[in-house]
């Protein structure tokens, strides 16, 4: 056990990796943050399905361009946002909206095996697609990356009171005014920014990790309108900076399964702390009510 410990982890030139991924860890930062903030609306919304939906064309759009020799990530930002854009106006309805993703996934997925099984290149390039590899992050997909981080941020201060709105109760919000499809539109575009810039960090099978587990996570201890963002927003830093640096450690190990365990891990810890809460706070009122029944009225 400790050999296969010994092998797996070396942290002996720790400090000369770390410089060598500063671009890395400036970007896995912002991804937390987008992450975190979009996970909120997810699972607000119920559309964890449609994140893997989106994944799928997204991993279809960056095969293509390893194929091309294009950039991975504008492909992959490509396939997001024309995944996102078919989602959002075709299935206007959940039940339509989840035949359309269950029709796109498979198509996605299987033009990304296509373009993998045509691409000759190096075959860490391909499996990098499916674990992440930001760890390769140039200075320029960096500026893309962050550049991409900021239009998805500031459209979420933008829309966030009735996009929350329209997520929690969308009869409401249509019957106040709120224009809740082209709200639904809207959100789905940056959901496919937000799945392709996570995808960089855990590839396009563990992309829930970061885009649904944090608030997920965060809901379990809190239902603050102010606290779950922000925790979810903390769950997914830790969860994406911590699964670099532990990878640092390890030569032989991908990064996303150190994230999407730090992310499984703080979702455990939520949900322990969560039933604990629940139990302290029915036996309060039990006491409570038990008071009341013993003191004459």
């Amino acid at each position: 056990m400790g050999d296969m410990f010994s092998d797996m982890f070396t942290f002996a030139d720790y400090g000369e990796l770390l410089v060598l991924v500063r671009n890395s860890l400036i970007a896995a930062t912002l991804l937390g943050v987008v992450g975190g903030l979009i996970s909120v609306f997810v699972v607000t919304r119920d559309i964890a399905f449609a994140v893997h939906g989106v994944s799928e064309l997204s991993f279809a759009g960056a095969a293509f361009a390893l194929l091309i020799a294009a950039d991975v990530v504008v492909g992959s930002m490509i396939g997001s946002v024309v995944a996102a854009l078919l989602i959002g106006l075709l299935g206007t309805k959940a039940k339509h909206r989840n035949s359309i993703i269950g029709v796109l996934m498979p198509f996605g997925l299987g033009l990304a095996i296509l373009f993998l099984a045509l691409y000759q290149g190096r075959a860490a390039n391909k499996f990098g697609l499916l674990t992440g590899q930001i760890v390769a992050v140039s200075g320029e997909q960096l500026s893309l990356l962050v550049v991409c981080a900021v239009i998805v941020l500031l459209s979420l201060v933008v829309l966030w009171r009735p996009l929350m709105f329209a997520s929690v109760d969308p009869e409401v919000a249509a019957a106040r005014g709120v224009p809740v499809r082209a709200l639904s539109l809207i959100f789905m575009v940056v959901l496919g920014l937000a799945v392709a810039l996570s995808v960089q960090v855990v590839g396009v099978l563990l992309v829930l990790a970061l885009l649904i587990t944090p608030a997920a996570a965060a809901l379990q201890v809190s239902a603050s309108p102010f606290w779950v963002p922000v925790l979810s927003v903390v769950f997914a830093v830790v969860s994406s900076l911590g699964g670099i640096l532990l990878a640092l450690g390890s030569p032989v190990t991908p990064i996303s399964p150190f994230v999407t365990t730090i992310s499984f891990v703080i979702y455990l810890i939520c949900r322990v702390i969560g039933a604990r809460r629940m139990r302290r706070l029915a036996s309060h009122r039990k006491a409570r009510q038990n008071l009341r029944e013993t003191v004459p009225a």
